[in-house]
């Protein structure tokens, strides 16, 4: 009787899987996977080939024990009674480096991947094996061996003398980008088995035909238009397509609104052609940029007869999909061209699970873009993030920009690049002088050095012109001011952006400030934001005003003012705030604070000074152990502690839902859609669930939702101009004066 791999469904008219037709698919898919991989493997690609195939030959051989092929045969609900894994390890287990890597594919496929050096430190025997039934599989192995070779129709096993010895240098990237391989393809076969995905064509990069097409979408850009400022985008696009792609890493300091979205993908489909690369990423900090360059893209890359979505695929928590087709090569990384948070990007990078691994083997071989850096990471994690890209770069054939409008060269200095180095700029010296002093015209930055209460904040923020944009530390401060503003002014005076709305509310909230601002005869009137609205945000404001918090955000917050440079000269305002009631200051901002205020003294506010305002900052904090644990759990390759460590956002909040109807059908124990359970939620923070009275909302049917474990009800008042914000207001004034005023 065949041996199986997977049992039948008969409800869904699914038959089972034999084993043979399993194994040879797996062995098919990881070859093709790490064939594709392997073109732009500097290392030795025998080895790593060789690897592999060992690995999806054997990765399900424990299957063949007796007692499991009895549960796939005749009792499909059940789990298997034996760890199919461990046969595989130990038929694997040696001590060449090809057949360690194969064990370590095979033992990580489900579980992920060890702490290396606790696995070594154990019994050599008990590598990565199952010590609860280490003895049984050993006896058993020869008689798993024999059903292997009998069901694949082979005479011997060919892996007895496969003759590789490796002369390679190991690495976490590496073992991460193995397992990736075997896991798309064990994932992949399993999954089209079951119906669960199909076999989808993957559009081609195709880069000299995007380029020309990119080329047509910003010539019409700029058709008619011949002042300063269309001129200096049409040189940084001109000169980021044609700049030199010999080296595998630049950087780009263009200031904002220059056009770096088209110039540098100009450049990065250039590297494609000449450096014949399969895949471009941007990466990015925010999700709301996301979607912006998302659509610049799909309108500028997709050709005739192609489906944008699954051209230019977006990779965020929020993302929608037309189709499940399109989500299948979004959350794969399967799509020519990819846009991801650099949440996504770079703890993928850091992940163990096999799960966020199984796309990364899509990455070697790519122009990636790393926009807005200034923003991407938290500094302690880029070091580690450093070494990654370098290795991306150096082994594996990736292509890399770093940009921002506000870019800090962190690689120069010893505390992240150790020693300093020396990347290249993307644009000659002399439009980089160009862009700048068009940008000193554009805005002109003034500080207000005596600290306001909010009552005079209002009144001072009404005598420039407006639009107005001002934009504050907390969503606490946010709040009380936009409701300050809106009692003396009138609510239509007033817009207010922060994460206490829920996404549904950002989205209208946004459309509708970018509707004012196409509105020319509307003028005055303020928005009050957090730094949600501080990049990648097409914004242009008259007037704006930015709470004391770094030099990087002054920065960001003067892209959002005389963006198109409309306006002969705009001021961007530095101001301070006294703390009192709802108004806090942000903790984390002290060291940023104290820096910019003494650039400001010195009169060095500017892109140029960004990094000196990060080494100053660097003096006044202590993050070089966070750096090294970081650092050395990776060169250790203690997995487990580097995906735990490489935490880019505190993710300890809990899902508390806004929208009463929502929260009533989750109630009702209705299944809601993760994308409209994240559209009427917000966040909040695990030690402020009592004080906001959260109520935990118990529906079973979320269970199938990975990230949602936990759902509550948000108690208090919302509305959609603050947003959870007007319940915590109300409940302050309740507690304070006694009474909860409207």
């Amino acid at each position: 009787m065949e041996p199986l791999a997977h049992s039948a469904k008969p409800p869904k008219g699914i038959d089972s899987q034999s084993y043979r037709s399993h194994v040879e698919r797996v062995v098919r898919g990881t070859i093709e996977r790490c064939s594709k991989m392997d073109t732009y493997y500097s290392g030795d690609r025998g080895f790593l080939m060789e690897a592999l195939r060992l690995a999806a030959e054997y990765h399900d051989l424990g299957k063949l024990d007796q007692s499991n092929q009895e549960v796939l045969r005749h009792h499909p609900r059940k789990s298997l009674p034996v760890n199919h894994v461990d046969a595989g390890v130990a038929h694997l287990a040696g001590s060449d480096t090809v057949r360690q890597l194969a064990a370590l594919s095979v033992y990580s496929h489900h579980v992920g991947l060890p702490d290396i050096p606790d696995v070594f430190a154990g019994k050599e025997e008990d590598r990565f094996r199952d010590t609860d039934i280490r003895q049984r599989t050993d006896a058993h192995l020869e008689a798993y061996l024999a059903s292997h070779r009998q069901a694949l129709g082979c005479q011997r096993c060919p892996d007895e003398a496969c003759g590789v010895k490796p002369n390679v240098a190991v690495s976490g990237l590496l073992f991460r980008l193995a397992l990736s391989c075997l896991v798309d393809a064990d994932h992949s076969d399993t999954a089209v088995h079951y119906r669960k995905e199909s076999s989808n064509e993957v559009p081609l990069l195709m880069p000299d035909a995007r380029l020309k097409s990119l080329d047509s979408y910003v010539a019409e850009l700029g058709r008619g238009l011949a002042d300063e400022r269309t001129e200096i985008r049409r040189r940084v696009y001109a000169d980021s397509r044609e700049a030199d792609t010999s080296c595998g890493m630049y950087a780009c300091g263009s200031p904002v609104g220059t056009g770096k979205t088209t110039a540098v993908m100009a450049h990065l489909l250039n590297a494609a052609c000449e450096k014949t690369l399969r895949r471009v990423f941007i990466v990015l900090p925010y999700t709301n940029i996301i979607d912006q360059s998302v659509e610049t893209y799909r309108k500028s890359l997709t050709l005739p007869g192609e489906k944008p979505a699954t051209v230019v695929a977006a990779h965020h928590h929020k993302a929608d999909f037309a189709d499940d087709a399109a989500r299948l090569l979004t959350f794969q990384w399967r799509s020519p061209i990819i846009v991801v948070t650099a949440v996504r990007f770079f703890e993928t990078l850091a992940d163990k699970q096999p799960a966020a691994l199984r796309k990364l083997h899509n990455l070697p071989g790519s122009a990636i873009f790393i926009d807005e850096s200034h923003a991407a990471l938290p500094w302690d994690l880029w070091p580690q993030a450093w070494k990654w890209l370098k290795e991306l770069e150096s082994t594996w054939g990736c292509h890399i920009v770093l940009g921002s409008g506000s870019l800090y060269r962190f690689w120069e200095l010893p505390a992240f690049s150790d020693p300093p180095e020396h990347i290249p700029n993307l644009l000659p010296p002399e439009l980089e002088i160009t862009a700048a002093r068009y940008e000193e015209k554009r805005v002109d930055y003034k500080s207000k050095e005596e600290p306001m209460r909010v009552d005079d904040l209002v009144e001072w923020v009404w005598n420039f012109p407006g639009p107005r944009l001002v934009i504050v530390n907390t969503v606490y401060s946010a709040a009380v001011i936009a409701e300050a503003l809106k009692k003396r002014y009138g609510r239509n005076k007033v817009e207010h952006l922060s994460s206490s709305l829920c996404p549904a509310h950002v989205s209208a909230t946004l459309k509708k400030v970018q509707d004012r601002l196409n509105d020319k005869t509307d003028y005055d009137w303020c928005l009050v934001a957090t730094s949600c609205v501080e990049a990648g945000v097409n914004l242009s404001f008259r007037t704006g005003m930015r709470e004391r918090a770094s030099l990087v955000s002054s920065l960001q917050t003067a892209g959002r003012v005389n963006r198109e440079g409309q306006w002969s000269s705009a001021e961007v305002w530095d101001f301070q705030l006294v703390e009192e009631g709802l108004v806090r200051s942000n903790p984390g901002l002290k060291n940023s604070r104290e820096v910019l205020g003494y650039l400001i003294a010195e009169g060095e506010i500017g892109p140029e000074h960004a990094t000196k305002a990060m080494a100053k900052e660097l003096t006044l904090k202590d993050i070089k152990s966070r750096i090294d644990r970081i650092t050395r759990a990776e060169e250790r390759m203690r997995f487990p502690e580097v995906a735990k460590q490489f935490c880019v956002i505190d993710s300890d909040t809990v899902t508390a839902v806004v929208d009463k109807d929502v929260a009533a059908r989750l109630d009702g124990g209705e299944t809601v859609s993760p994308d409209e359970l994240q559209a009427s939620s917000v966040s909040i923070r695990r030690h402020l669930m009592d004080e906001y009275a959260l109520e935990e909302i118990r529906n079973r049917g979320l269970a199938r939702f990975r990230g949602y474990p936990e759902v509550f009800r948000w108690t208090l008042g919302y509305d959609e101009f603050i947003g959870y914000m007007k319940g915590v207001m109300d409940s302050y004034r309740h507690q304070t004066e006694g009474s909860i005023t409207e």
